[in-house]
Order: C-alpha cells, then structure tokens, then sequence
C-alpha cells in the first residue's frame, strides 16, 4: 500500500526518538505530524485528521491512556502504542483503553512499518461482514460491535472484541495465539503471546459464569483457545 497521502502522527516527548520516526515515515513517504504532549496531540488530531497515530504512554501531563482513551472517543483513527513498557500488563492496558496495536522501544524500523500498513490495510478494507454471528449463547454484530450474552448486551474493549469476533469466526477449531496475533494484529510470531493469553483472561470475566473454570472460551493445551456452543 502506498504510504503518499497518508499522514502519520507521532505523540512523543523524547526529540530523539521524534527525529528518528520523522526521518523513517519520510522516507516511507509519508506526512508526519508531530505533538510533543497528550494535549497537544488532542488538539491536532482535529485540524490534521491523521491516518494513524503512535502514542508513547510516559507523556509529560496528560498519561498515554488516557490520551488514546480520548482519542478514541472522538475518532476510530489507528492507534499504535509506542512505548518502553515491555510489561504486557502496561500493552494489554493500552489495549483495553482502545489502540489497536504496539511496538516497544528500541524498535525496528520494519517492523513499525509493517504494523502501520496493516492498521492502514484494516481501515480500508471493503470485504462484506455478516450482519450477526452466533455461537451458544453468545451473539456478535460486526457492523455495530454488539455483543450479546443469552440476549444481554456486554460492553468488551475494540480489542477484546475483535479477539471474540475471531474466535466465534473459527466456529469451534482452535486458534493459536500466533494465528490470533495475525488474524487481530496482522503479524504473526513477531507479536508477544502474553498479550493473547490477558486479552482471553479479560474475555473470561465477562463471558463466563465461572471464569476459572471456562465453560465456553476454553483452552486446548498445547494448541491455543477455541470458543465452545
């Protein structure tokens, strides 16, 4: 996919590490725009209508969730944590507060480049999705991101959803957590397993009656997690 056109925002206080972006996405052909603040950032976002952003999480003032939690109040743009935070914990929580993919410092250069194709491959794909998809008692609507448990809504993060939708997709095979990194995230081995294995901890908690003892999100050991009618 051709990068020209395309705008790219980088929400980073380090100005080392802002040159270092700048210089690849330019030579990627891409238009940057960069904030050196969460609010800054917020404002910008406005006028610049980026294609995608990457968002460090230590930002001086506003914290990085809270800044990818207001952006995505306001906009489905791609988010991209960029953060030193190897903790899963820290990445599941960037997750949870609405980005859509990671990468940790010092990162490789192609590697940033590839998540950001693939978010932008997301964006504009045009494949036609089933209006609902039902697995026992669990029902998900793709074109409103419902949720519907034996008939009660739940509220899931976009990433939690987007796992569940995956899983409800397999229709009872089991998925590995390679296969659930690239079929969510776009990437396969390239991506940390933990990340998988919180996101099903979460989806435990508000799917099953007895989360330590799954009765439908189950794990196959050895293989991955498959979803249960």
């Amino acid at each position: 996919m051709a990068a020209l056109n395309r705008t790219v925002m980088i929400i980073e206080d380090d100005e080392a590490i802002r040159l270092v972006l700048r210089t690849f996405l330019e030579e990627e052909g891409y238009r940057v725009v960069e904030a050196v603040t969460g609010e800054q950032g917020l404002v910008l976002v406005q006028d610049e209508q980026p294609d995608v952003v990457l968002v460090d999480l230590r930002l001086p003032g506003i914290h990085g969730f809270d800044v990818i939690r207001s952006l995505r109040a306001q906009s489905q743009v791609p988010i991209i944590v960029v953060t030193a935070q190897a903790d899963s914990h820290d990445v599941v929580a960037g997750l949870e507060a609405g980005a859509d993919d990671y990468v940790t410092k010092p990162f490789v250069a192609k590697e940033l480049s590839a998540r950001i194709r693939s978010q932008l491959r997301r964006t504009t794909a045009t494949e036609e999705e089933p209006s609902s998809l039902i697995c026992g008692p669990i029902e998900v609507h793709p074109d409103t991101a419902e949720v519907l448990l034996e008939g009660e809504p739940i509220m899931l993060s976009r990433i939690e959803f987007r796992v569940l939708q995956e899983l409800v997709l397999a229709r009872g095979r089991v998925l590995s957590r390679d296969e659930l990194l690239r079929r969510v995230w776009g990437y396969g081995n390239a991506g940390d397993g933990r990340v998988v294995d919180n996101l099903i901890y979460r989806l435990r908690s508000k799917i099953e009656v007895d989360p330590a003892n799954p009765a439908h999100l189950v794990t196959v050991r050895g293989f991955g997690y498959r979803l249960k009618d």
